[in-house]
């Protein structure tokens, strides 16, 4: 596939900062076996794909906006575009040596994701979209998956962890979505769930919560591979609102229906 010079600016942004992440990735399953325990490694993995991801996307392209998980909002010169990172979605995952986390990279333009990149360094899967211009990953172009039925499907899902408030509605949302599904899987990281999603591993994916920065590169993927995604009020205010429901046209609309149903129907009569 040919890629933009935009486009290109960003892979080669997270492929650098993801040669970070795959030392430290090392150096954390060591740590596993420690009484210490990779925490604080952790942390300090993140904020050094930060720096580099900053550093490259300034370098490339001066005056742009930021919006990132640990610097928030850095307001640059030119007021019409702004990147929204997250240099290591799926913390956890990293912090329990699991090869599940992902580098977030989106492009707004006056307000629209133009371009957008996932990238799991453990499994070297680079995800890419351009708007208009197709999904793609490892160059190989991506289709979300053509299911119909809600019974025939494998629904993603983001846990919220017990004392947020989202906690009670989810478990109500849960038992509604598993009722009606093939099965329900929990990666641990947004911006991968929605690329398995725009790579028809996953028929649909809903949560709740969620940032900017985890979800606007990994929405462009699914809209540029065919899909449909909503946030839970069946507007396009995902960003704002932090929750997502997504799937092919078919799957989103009968997912979005399914979490919701009210809670009443959650109990048995």
């Amino acid at each position: 596939m040919a890629r933009s010079a935009i486009l290109n600016v960003m892979v080669q942004a997270a492929m650098k900062a993801g040669r970070s992440l795959s030392r430290d990735f090392g150096e954390v399953q060591n740590l596993q076996v420690s009484m210490k325990g990779p925490g604080d490694y952790v942390s300090q993995a993140d904020r050094k794909a930060e720096d580099i991801l900053f550093t490259e996307l300034s370098k490339a392209r001066p005056g742009y906006s930021f919006l990132m998980e640990e610097r928030g909002a850095v307001e640059g010169e030119d007021g019409q575009h702004r990147w929204i990172v997250d240099p290591l979605d799926g913390t956890t995952n990293f912090l329990h040596g699991i090869p599940m986390f992902a580098i977030s990279i989106a492009l707004e333009r006056q307000g629209q994701v133009v371009a957008g990149v996932v990238y799991n360094p453990a499994m070297d899967e680079l995800y890419t979209a351009e708007r208009g211009g197709g999904a793609f990953m490892n160059d190989r172009r991506l289709r979300v998956a053509g299911r119909t039925k809600l019974i025939d499907s494998v629904i993603g899902c983001g846990v919220p962890h017990l004392g947020r408030r989202q906690h009670g509605n989810f478990l109500i949302e849960l038992r509604n979505v598993m009722a009606e599904v093939s099965g329900v899987r929990r990666l641990g990281s947004a911006s991968l769930d929605l690329a398995y999603v725009a790579a028809g591993r996953m028929d649909g994916f809903w949560e709740v919560g969620l940032s900017a920065w985890d979800i606007a590169a990994g929405l462009l993927l699914i809209r540029e591979a065919g899909g449909f995604a909503s946030d839970f009020e069946g507007g396009q205010e995902m960003l704002e609102r932090g929750s997502v429901v997504a799937g092919n046209e078919i799957i989103q609309r009968a997912l979005l229906k399914t979490v919701k149903k009210p809670l009443s129907s959650g109990k048995s009569g």
